[in-house]
Protein backbone atom coordinates (compact mmCIF):
# COMPACT_ATOMS: atom_id res chain seq x y z
CA UNK A 1 0.00 0.00 0.00
CA UNK A 2 1.69 3.23 -1.04
CA UNK A 3 1.74 6.47 0.83
CA UNK A 4 -0.69 9.59 0.21
CA UNK A 5 1.02 12.21 -1.92
CA UNK A 6 0.07 15.29 -0.25
CA UNK A 7 -0.52 18.25 -2.16
CA UNK A 8 -1.43 20.69 0.86
CA UNK A 9 -1.25 20.34 4.25
CA UNK A 10 -1.59 22.51 7.07
CA UNK A 11 -3.15 22.89 10.78
CA UNK A 12 -5.75 25.20 12.14
CA UNK A 13 -4.06 28.48 13.71
CA UNK A 14 -4.60 30.03 16.81
CA UNK A 15 -2.77 33.07 16.81
CA UNK A 16 -1.08 32.18 13.76
CA UNK A 17 0.58 29.65 14.87
CA UNK A 18 -0.21 25.75 14.10
CA UNK A 19 -0.64 24.78 17.74
CA UNK A 20 -4.57 23.36 17.24
CA UNK A 21 -5.46 19.85 17.28
CA UNK A 22 -7.33 20.14 13.93
CA UNK A 23 -5.43 19.26 10.73
CA UNK A 24 -5.98 19.38 6.98
CA UNK A 25 -4.66 17.83 4.05
CA UNK A 26 -4.92 17.71 0.37
CA UNK A 27 -4.48 14.57 -1.79
CA UNK A 28 -5.35 15.16 -5.76
CA UNK A 29 -8.69 13.67 -5.36
CA UNK A 30 -10.05 14.21 -1.82
CA UNK A 31 -9.66 16.77 1.30
CA UNK A 32 -8.42 15.73 4.59
CA UNK A 33 -10.02 17.11 8.17
CA UNK A 34 -8.61 15.70 11.03
CA UNK A 35 -10.18 17.04 14.53
CA UNK A 36 -9.11 16.05 18.28
CA UNK A 37 -6.50 14.55 20.56
CA UNK A 38 -7.56 11.81 22.17
CA UNK A 39 -10.66 11.83 20.75
CA UNK A 40 -10.32 12.14 16.66
CA UNK A 41 -12.77 12.89 14.20
CA UNK A 42 -11.82 12.35 10.33
CA UNK A 43 -13.54 13.87 7.49
CA UNK A 44 -13.31 13.56 3.94
CA UNK A 45 -14.69 15.23 0.66
CA UNK A 46 -14.16 13.95 -2.37
CA UNK A 47 -12.79 17.08 -4.41
CA UNK A 48 -15.51 16.37 -7.30
CA UNK A 49 -18.51 16.71 -4.95
CA UNK A 50 -17.21 20.33 -4.22
CA UNK A 51 -20.16 23.07 -5.53
CA UNK A 52 -18.28 26.43 -4.43
CA UNK A 53 -15.48 27.75 -2.74
CA UNK A 54 -15.38 31.09 -0.61
CA UNK A 55 -13.52 32.93 1.77
CA UNK A 56 -13.56 34.49 4.40
CA UNK A 57 -11.31 36.84 6.15
CA UNK A 58 -12.08 39.19 9.94
CA UNK A 59 -10.34 42.19 10.84
CA UNK A 60 -8.38 39.96 13.42
CA UNK A 61 -7.83 36.87 10.67
CA UNK A 62 -5.78 39.60 8.33
CA UNK A 63 -3.84 40.75 11.08
CA UNK A 64 -2.68 37.47 11.83
CA UNK A 65 -1.76 36.61 7.85
CA UNK A 66 -5.20 33.64 7.88
CA UNK A 67 -8.28 32.84 6.74
CA UNK A 68 -11.35 30.63 6.54
CA UNK A 69 -12.01 28.62 3.51
CA UNK A 70 -15.69 27.36 3.00
CA UNK A 71 -16.63 24.67 0.86
CA UNK A 72 -20.01 23.71 -0.06
CA UNK A 73 -20.53 19.94 -1.15
CA UNK A 74 -22.63 17.55 -2.06
CA UNK A 75 -21.45 15.06 0.12
CA UNK A 76 -24.29 14.12 2.76
CA UNK A 77 -22.11 13.57 5.56
CA UNK A 78 -20.20 16.78 5.19
CA UNK A 79 -22.54 19.06 3.27
CA UNK A 80 -20.26 22.40 4.33
CA UNK A 81 -16.82 21.84 5.63
CA UNK A 82 -14.51 24.86 6.84
CA UNK A 83 -10.92 25.30 6.84
CA UNK A 84 -10.70 27.52 9.83
CA UNK A 85 -7.34 30.09 10.28
CA UNK A 86 -5.72 29.03 7.50
CA UNK A 87 -2.44 31.06 6.59
CA UNK A 88 -2.29 31.87 2.65
CA UNK A 89 -5.89 31.48 2.51
CA UNK A 90 -6.11 33.14 -0.89
CA UNK A 91 -3.47 30.48 -2.45
CA UNK A 92 -5.17 27.99 -0.77
CA UNK A 93 -8.42 28.78 -2.38
CA UNK A 94 -7.05 28.57 -5.52
CA UNK A 95 -5.62 25.45 -4.97
CA UNK A 96 -8.19 23.71 -4.20
CA UNK A 97 -10.18 25.45 -7.38
CA UNK A 98 -7.72 23.80 -9.21
CA UNK A 99 -8.10 20.65 -7.87
CA UNK A 100 -11.51 20.42 -8.02
CA UNK A 101 -11.80 21.46 -11.52
CA UNK A 102 -9.42 18.72 -12.45
CA UNK A 103 -11.05 16.35 -10.77
CA UNK A 104 -14.27 17.11 -11.98
CA UNK A 105 -13.00 16.86 -15.84
CA UNK A 106 -11.14 13.84 -14.71
CA UNK A 107 -14.32 12.29 -14.08
CA UNK A 108 -16.56 13.44 -16.62
CA UNK A 109 -18.90 14.87 -13.93
CA UNK A 110 -21.55 17.30 -15.48
CA UNK A 111 -22.76 19.91 -12.96
CA UNK A 112 -26.17 21.37 -13.30
CA UNK A 113 -27.54 24.37 -11.14
CA UNK A 114 -31.53 24.37 -10.50
CA UNK A 115 -33.43 26.93 -8.83
CA UNK A 116 -35.95 26.05 -6.01
CA UNK A 117 -35.23 24.50 -2.51
CA UNK A 118 -36.02 20.74 -2.98
CA UNK A 119 -34.80 20.23 -6.50
CA UNK A 120 -31.66 17.99 -6.97
CA UNK A 121 -28.16 19.57 -6.39
CA UNK A 122 -25.83 17.63 -8.89
CA UNK A 123 -26.47 16.36 -12.52
CA UNK A 124 -23.55 13.69 -12.10
CA UNK A 125 -23.64 11.49 -15.93
CA UNK A 126 -19.95 10.15 -15.81
CA UNK A 127 -20.46 7.45 -19.02
CA UNK A 128 -23.48 8.84 -21.02
CA UNK A 129 -22.55 11.22 -23.83
CA UNK A 130 -25.37 13.78 -24.04
CA UNK A 131 -26.70 14.72 -27.62
CA UNK A 132 -28.06 18.32 -28.62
Amino acid sequence: MSAKQYIWKDRKRILGMPISFTKYSLTQDRLFCEVGLLSTKYDEVLLYRIRDIGLSRSFGQKLLGVGTIILQSSDKSTPVLELKNIKRAYEVKELLHQQVEEMKLARRVRVGEYMGEHSPIDDIDKDEDIEA
